[in-house]
């Protein structure tokens, strides 16, 4: 078994898709991690952006950040899908280093306290 490394993956869809597009984008790439041995941690979409310049003739974008983990072959074969999806405008994969990782965590730690932290105010405002 092949070792797996933690990635980002930040990629951008064209602004002019639908939104089911969009939605079979996503999944196909989360499917293609999962059918080969890799993990998705986290997918968060950012929904519709203005570009910072124009790609393509297109002035907006669908960003789509997300971390998995998986072999290093996959990668090359997942950004190769990226590639030739004319609806992928851009696309950007980090390999995580030990700080990416810390940053990774602590902002999980972070989102889960403020979550538990909403838990209890609702709870306190639903006794009352």
């Amino acid at each position: 078994m092949a070792k797996k490394y933690q990635y980002e993956l930040t990629y951008v869809i064209s602004g002019v898709v639908q939104q089911n597009q969009v939605d079979d984008i996503v999944r196909k790439v989360n499917h293609l991690i999962e059918s080969n041995d890799g993990d998705v941690l986290e997918v968060d979409e950012w929904g519709n952006q203005r570009l910072a310049y124009e790609i393509d003739r297109k002035r907006s974008g669908y960003y789509v950040n997300m971390y998995f983990q998986a072999p290093g072959e996959l990668v090359q074969r997942l950004e190769g899908e990226l590639e030739i999806n004319d609806d992928v405008l851009r696309y950007l994969t980090l390999r995580m280093d030990a700080k990416m990782q810390r940053h990774y965590e602590k902002r999980k730690k972070r989102q889960a306290q403020e979550e538990a932290a909403e838990d209890e105010a609702d709870e306190s405002n639903a006794g009352e």
